[in-house]
């Protein structure tokens, strides 16, 4: 149970500003517990999309001023579908505070980063 909470925990602090490596922490549980792969994945994918909320959380609480940049239209014009990309690093936060900042719909939002850490995770337990 407490290999759980750390898989949780090393995969929510993974998804905000702290660069921690979440797919190898999967790996290792894996690796360890082979008869509980599901649950990790579950368990992982769970702890890095509410980390990844968190920081749509913090782009929500920036004060939203106009910028014209490609960027910004892109995502605009994407909207929730562009954070299934946001398990990517160093664009994946950008990505994440973008959404909170642009006022995405947090429960599509949501579901497309929880879509994408989901496959993600899917793959490396496939190769543990």
């Amino acid at each position: 149970m407490e290999a759980l909470v750390a898989l949780f925990g090393a995969s929510f602090v993974a998804a905000t500003l702290v660069p921690l490596p979440s797919e190898a922490a999967l790996f290792a549980y894996v690796r360890a517990y082979p008869e509980h792969t599901v649950l990790a994945v579950a368990v992982a994918a769970a702890g890095n999309t509410l980390g990844g909320m968190s920081t749509y959380l913090i782009g929500r609480l920036l004060p939203n001023r106009k910028i014209n940049s490609k960027a910004v239209r892109t995502l605009h014009r994407w909207g929730a579908p562009a954070t299934f990309f946001a398990w990517l690093p160093i664009i994946g936060d950008a990505l994440s505070v973008a959404a909170g900042w642009l006022r995405v719909n947090w429960l599509a939002v949501a579901a497309c980063m929880a879509a994408g850490r989901l496959s993600r995770y899917i793959v490396v337990a496939a190769f543990a």
